[in-house]
């Protein structure tokens, strides 16, 4: 899956902005629940925050206070700098972020939780509970025509084509498999949880 986000940065930000292979989409609601996910981080209280698998920083951007961003695709983050100058970006891996115990105030993914399977799952967890004491998980809304979960082929505008795994949620059900927390964002496409540790 590396290759494939190191190859989708210039073309990532085409599926928050409906443009690209995803202008035909049929997808009501989309570009208002969008608007909706990121008024709804912009909310939170500001914390000094690790942005796990933060991309282009297209949710970045909406996370309030003290930003790091960490992401394995350098294409990426190269994005997500010149979008956030004030912020600091490091390539690693969102699995082991190469940081100190208790170095940030929250722990922030953006549709990363929901490609991990089990053992990666609990890893994540584990991480992020020794880096902050705070969690907030964004990701896809499981819609009412999907299965939960599914590998999907995804192509890219160079015609190749891509095998990713994927998770959906209901707001309640990623709050119940992190072990509480509180719902940020519940909409038609996008899903938000706070959790302290």
């Amino acid at each position: 899956m590396r290759a494939y986000y190191e190859q989708r940065a210039p073309e990532y930000d085409d599926w928050w902005l409906g443009t690209g292979l995803f202008a035909s989409r049929d997808r009501p609601g989309w570009h208002e629940d969008v608007a909706a996910l990121c008024a709804a981080l912009e909310a939170m209280p500001p914390a000094r925050t690790l942005d796990v698998a933060c991309g282009t920083g297209f949710l970045t951007a909406h996370l309030p206070g003290e930003l790091t961003g960490l992401d394995q695709s350098e294409g990426m983050l190269d994005i997500a700098r010149a979008r956030l100058p004030a912020a600091r970006f490091t390539i690693g891996d969102g699995l082991d972020p190469g940081f100190g115990d208790g170095a940030f105030e929250r722990v922030h993914a953006g549709h990363f939780y929901g490609h991990l399977d089990l053992d990666q799952r609990e890893r994540f967890l584990a991480s992020a509970r020794r880096l902050a004491p705070e969690l907030v998980l964004t990701d896809s809304a499981l819609r009412p025509d999907a299965a939960p979960e599914a590998w999907q082929e995804r192509a890219l505008t160079d015609g190749s084509r891509h095998a990713v795994y994927k998770r959906w949620f209901t707001a309640e059900g990623l709050a119940e498999e992190i072990g509480g927390g509180e719902i940020v964002h519940a909409g038609p496409w996008f899903v938000a949880v706070r959790r302290r540790f």
